[in-house]
């Protein structure tokens, strides 16, 4: 017989861990949090407007134009300007980095981190690219994955008389 979740109890927590709920409302706490009228704005009057979403959810989905994308396991290389491997645009730790994701959680903890690393000025699109959409902000996509291709029609004729 298997266990549902709700039949298992739950685990106890480690002394000093936090859930992530608690994570996300520390992060939140410490981000002044753009809409996403104003995360426009901003990325207008220059701020780096970073895209952290996997491939496949910037094809499902869409993209904003001129957004630089930059996977979330890799954002911290990339915009710390210690780092060997950061982006030409992480020139000090003064740029204006405004981080989005697919509806806003992700994204918090992102710019959370970069602040961590010396972006004070590090925030986050408040409802990610589902809210930008919303409001009707530029984007462009969905695309698919792959180019589809047209394919050829089967070739039958004359294999069924082998």
């Amino acid at each position: 017989m298997q266990l549902t979740a709700e039949q298992c109890p739950a685990p106890v927590p480690p002394p000093g861990s936090r859930g992530i709920d608690e994570i996300l409302a520390a992060a939140r706490a410490r981000l002044d949090r753009l809409d996403p009228e104003r995360a426009h704005l901003a990325y207008r009057a220059g701020a780096l407007l970073v895209d952290i979403r996997p491939a496949a959810q910037r094809a499902a989905h869409g993209v904003v134009p001129g957004a630089l994308t930059i996977e979330r396991n890799v954002l911290e290389w990339r915009f710390d300007p210690r780092c060997p491997a950061r982006l030409p645009e992480a020139v000090d730790y003064d740029v204006p980095v405004v981080i989005l994701c697919q509806e806003g959680y992700t994204s918090s903890l992102a710019a959370a981190a970069l602040q961590d690393i010396g972006l004070h000025r590090a925030t986050d699109v408040d409802g990610g690219f589902a809210a930008w959409r919303i409001a009707g902000l530029p984007a462009l996509g969905p695309t698919p994955l792959h180019r589809v291709t047209p394919l050829a029609p089967p070739v039958t004729a004359g294999w069924a008389r082998r």
